[in-house]
């Protein structure tokens, strides 16, 4: 008495390789760092350096990143710049690149980036 195999299965390797595609698909999904929302991002240019726990970006302004610079940086993000907070100003130049800032008449501190623009520092 012989048995017919009847049954109509996909061959085990084809079912692999398909396990497999989905699996490496799902994984390189799941960890895109570029689909992450980063200070500096777009168009401040990324991040230049750190003034204590605050980004100083590219363009020159600061970032508005609840992030503690120094904590995400580390020693990189500290090359270049002083691992003190922004100041306040005591003579009027409001430089963020300086690492001072100014405060306005109703209490907003903000300093100027490289093109002149005002960049407020969060509170």
């Amino acid at each position: 008495m012989t048995m017919m195999n009847t049954s109509h299965q996909q061959p085990l390797s084809a079912t692999w390789l398909v396990t497999a595609i989905v699996f490496l698909v799902s994984t390189l999904l799941a960890f895109q760092p570029s689909l992450a929302n980063t200070p500096c991002s777009g168009r401040k240019g990324g991040i230049d350096h750190c003034q204590g726990d605050t980004f100083i970006c590219r363009d020159g302004s600061v970032s508005a990143s609840k992030k503690s610079c120094q904590a995400t940086m580390g020693a990189v993000g500290l090359l270049g710049s002083e691992a003190e907070e922004m100041q306040p100003s005591l003579t009027g130049e409001c430089s963020c690149r300086g690492g001072n800032y100014c405060t306005g008449p109703r209490g907003g501190r903000y300093c100027m980036t490289d093109t002149g623009k005002k960049s407020y520092l969060r509170r």
